[in-house]
């Protein structure tokens, strides 16, 4: 049975969370297009560019995962280390044939608490 987008996402962030870098050369398209300022498009040079990123050390705690169609949405807080608050992410995927084709995001630090009274996640 193939795995809906929804589940591809989440299994391939787990694996990405626990380190496996390498996880993303089944899971990007070759010809994978990224929309987030100084990223590269093309699955190796993405891959070469992230696993020197902060993204890839850091402690990446899953919040929620919308999906519809062929559009995936990923809410999480990053946590790089010494950053004791973190970062808000949000990352918009596109599948195509089970893989991601294209990449937006968001990303704004978490603030101090007292700035934030109901919570970033």
């Amino acid at each position: 049975m193939d795995k809906t987008n929804k589940q591809l996402v989440i299994d391939g962030f787990r694996e990405f969370a626990a380190g496996n870098v390498e996880v993303l050369r089944t899971l990007l398209h070759e010809n994978f297009i990224e929309h987030s300022p100084g990223n590269p498009s093309g699955r190796d040079e993405f891959i070469e560019f992230i696993t020197t990123a902060p993204v890839a050390g850091a402690h990446l705690d899953l919040g929620r995962v919308i999906a519809e169609d062929d559009h995936v949405v990923v809410h999480y807080r990053m946590t790089p280390e010494g950053d004791e608050r973190g970062i808000a992410v949000v990352d918009i995927w596109r599948l195509v044939d089970g893989q991601i084709m294209e990449h937006w995001d968001v990303v704004q630090p978490v603030p101090e608490a007292d700035q934030i009274p109901n919570g970033m996640f």
